[in-house]
């Protein structure tokens, strides 16, 4: 491959499309500002977990925190975090700081790709006019800049970033086919064309928006069953048998997609004069679900007149990752300290000094965990589904007490006589 592909931000979205251009030969350098991943990724140690020591090894990066370093790129990737704030409004700081970045080695005949989630229009009027400030050069003329959503899934280790068929898009019919045939040099999947930059950053946001409102669904439907003493998964495994009936289960909706992009393209739409209903009420449904957990618990704590202790088994976002943004898990947490309850949380893969920075929360190792008058299974870790009841129940005080199986992984025939089991 011609190009000398710069990949901006080395997290669990750039270092995988790093490593996929290595593997097919191509000069790479990898960039991010944090030293510490930089240092650890030249020891071909990944704290995501998506790489392996060997997968490092094998492929030629160049790994940097310099930025002038960047100047010896012509391809650009723009892979960085566009979290929300405290307002659930877009947070677009880190993306536009990689921009000025970006900007300041850019040279006539570069291009500039974004993978970051956007809303509809915000590369061509946040992202191109930060690039032509700073680099004097102006857009579509001296330089060309596409966009191509990211499709990470981590801790999916069949759906790879080069298994996945690729949305690209470009400024121009020629800056369009570079990009596709950058892309498609790696991705064996394919790549797809959209007929424009907007057009492909709204495919991006309505993939996980879509998703977010199937689960909503879900969680309100668990919320109206759980009144009326009904399983949900035993109503959702009698509807599945409809040729029709779309899969989804209640849970936990956090991380830094599906409970993120739906407020860009809400955001997007209020500026233009609309005020979207079905996505916010869908937002609202799923952001109020640790919450309502926690309160199930303390009902059932207060009226069986038990103690207050609390065992939290996992605090990332989903299974099999150490990836703790935007974890719902904190809800329950949050809310079941508003009560006065003492909790306790584990899990063997989320970093204890993160836990403690990002939410003020104390990971205590799981042989150090107190025995708990109940027992909330957040995440199924690989780890907790292999311990099943024996894990779980050895938690418990040895009168039993509440177990809470928030992903119902837990065989409800085998369970203990001196356990409550609580599903969604």
């Amino acid at each position: 491959m011609r190009r000398r592909v710069g990949v901006v931000g080395l997290g669990y979205v750039g270092l995988p499309v790093a490593i996929a251009f290595g593997k097919a030969g191509a000069l790479v350098l990898g960039f991010d500002i944090d030293r510490r991943r930089v240092e650890e990724l030249r020891r071909y140690f990944d704290r995501t977990l998506e790489a392996t020591e060997a997968e490092l090894r094998a492929v030629d990066i160049r790994i940097s925190a310099d930025a002038a370093d960047l100047r010896e790129v012509d391809f650009f990737i723009v892979a960085v975090p566009t979290p929300i704030d405290a307002t659930n409004r877009p947070d677009l700081s880190i993306i536009l700081s990689a921009s000025r970045t970006v900007g300041k080695a850019l040279k006539k005949g570069d291009i500039v790709v974004y993978e970051s989630t956007v809303y509809p229009g915000a590369t061509e009027e946040e992202f191109i006019p930060l690039l032509e400030s700073e680099s004097g050069l102006k857009s579509g003329i001296d330089f060309h800049v596409g966009y191509s959503p990211e499709r990470i899934n981590p801790g999916d280790p069949q759906r790879r970033f080069e298994t996945i068929m690729k949305v690209v898009s470009g400024q121009n019919p020629e800056t369009l086919e570079i990009v596709a045939e950058v892309y498609g040099a790696v991705v064996n999947a394919g790549v797809y064309r959209a007929s424009s930059i907007k057009v492909a950053e709204a495919a991006k946001v309505i993939e996980n928006t879509q998703r977010d409102l199937n689960i909503a669904l879900i969680n309100e439907l668990a919320l109206i069953f759980n009144l009326l003493g009904i399983d949900t998964s035993d109503v959702l495994a009698a509807a599945a048998t409809k040729w029709n009936f779309l899969k989804f289960a209640p849970g936990l909706v956090g991380g830094h997609c599906i409970g993120v992009d739906p407020y860009y393209l809400t955001h997007r739409a209020e500026r233009a004069g609309y005020h979207p209903q079905v996505i916010l009420a869908g937002r609202r449904v799923n952001d109020n679900m640790g919450s309502w957990i926690a309160q199930e618990c303390v009902k059932d704590l207060f009226n069986r007149g038990n103690g207050k202790t609390v065992v939290i088994l996992g605090t990332t976002f989903k299974e099999n990752v150490p990836d703790i943004r935007n974890s719902k898990v904190i809800d329950i947490v949050t809310e079941l300290r508003s009560f006065g309850v003492s909790v306790h949380i584990a899990d063997p893969l989320a970093d204890a000094a993160e836990c403690q920075h990002e939410y003020g929360v104390t990971l205590t190792p799981f042989a150090e965990l107190p025995p708990a008058d109940a027992v909330i299974l957040a995440v199924s870790h690989d780890e907790y589904k292999q311990g099943g009841w024996t894990l779980v129940k050895g938690r418990l005080k040895s009168t039993g007490g509440l177990v809470m199986d928030i992903k119902a992984i837990l065989d409800r025939t085998n369970a203990p006589p001196n356990v409550r089991l609580w599903r969604m």
